[in-house]
């Protein structure tokens, strides 16, 4: 077994026995990562690669939250045939399911793609939501504002997150994590009692949350580098209302970070991959970044307390 210690950039609690050994089982299996913290371990592989090899192990992962390639033509594919690009997307699924936990979700958000004689812009959803192992409970519509346009057919607006899990009767779902706080009539009463939850609102499939934009004049603050890049509050809603603290939380397509980030800044550890070198580093920059801002505040606050 390899010992934490001895791998470069490990800074695990000497206390937290049990995560450590999964971590360490990780690398016996996978080898030295890209980078790693207390939290994440990133490997700069394919993501078959690394999921058909766990999958030879006893190791669980608790959830997956992420967002495979488009088969759109980014920098970071290669255009398939549509039917090879399911099949591909399928397979991975596969895996996932093989190492996820009996209650684990599978969060998987998905675009829009062309189909030759087909269709112009079709949800990928409808080509893959019945094809995969897990049970499928429900689509999230993930609604923004900004995005490109057109004078022949209507402006893209919106992406799918489909909430798949293993067991249909035994899920994480933490509605007063993620509850809405824009209630219209928060005082409206029913036999003298409050009928809304003083927490907000139960949230409905339909999330309005801006995109991560580019451009000198409207940049977002936290755009990277990464041409596809999720936004931080997207994948916090997700973490928080569809896992729990403590968990191992798997991204087979690490992309800019912000899945490792948001584990980090919620109490999750999350193991990634991510075939594009440049994009790992990315990563592990922004990772960097965030701890060393967490260290500055906490010492902040240490010497001059509210």
């Amino acid at each position: 077994m390899i010992n934490l210690r001895q791998v470069k950039s490990v800074y695990l609690p000497i206390n937290d026995d049990q995560k450590m050994r999964k971590f360490a089982e990780i690398i016996e299996k996978l080898g030295k990562p890209y980078y790693t913290n207390d939290t994440v371990l990133l490997y700069n592989m394919d993501c078959m690669k690394g999921l058909s090899a766990l999958a030879e192990t006893d190791l669980k992962i608790d959830s997956t939250v992420t967002s495979p390639p488009y088969n759109i033509g980014k920098e970071y594919e290669k255009v398939l045939p549509i039917d090879t690009y399911i099949d591909w997307l399928v397979k991975i699924s596969d895996y996932i399911y093989n190492i996820t936990q009996e209650n684990g979700s599978y969060m998987l958000n998905v675009g829009y793609v062309e189909v030759p004689e087909k269709g112009k812009a079709v949800p990928i959803s409808y080509l893959l939501w019945d094809r995969l192992r897990f049970y499928f409970n429900q689509e999230i519509i993930w609604n923004y504002g900004a995005g490109v346009s057109s004078k022949k057919y209507l402006s893209p607006r919106n992406e799918k997150v489909l909430w798949y899990v293993k067991d249909r009767n035994n899920y994480t779902f933490n509605l007063d994590d993620i509850r809405d706080p824009d209630v219209k009539y928060p005082n409206q009463k029913k036999n003298g009692k409050l009928r809304c939850n003083s927490l907000g609102k139960n949230p409905s499939d339909v999330w309005q949350i801006a995109k991560v934009t580019s451009g000198a004049n409207r940049s977002s603050i936290e755009r990277t580098p990464h041409p596809a890049q999720f936004p931080v509050d997207l994948i916090t809603r997700i973490i928080l209302g569809f896992t729990n603290e403590n968990e191992l939380i798997l991204d087979p397509f690490m992309g800019s970070g912000t899945t490792a980030e948001t584990c980090l800044n919620h109490n999750r550890r999350c193991l990634g991959f991510e075939i594009n070198e440049k994009y790992c580093e990315i990563t592990a920059n922004r990772l960097e970044k965030n701890i060393r801002d967490t260290k500055l505040v906490s010492s902040t606050q240490t010497l001059f307390p509210l």
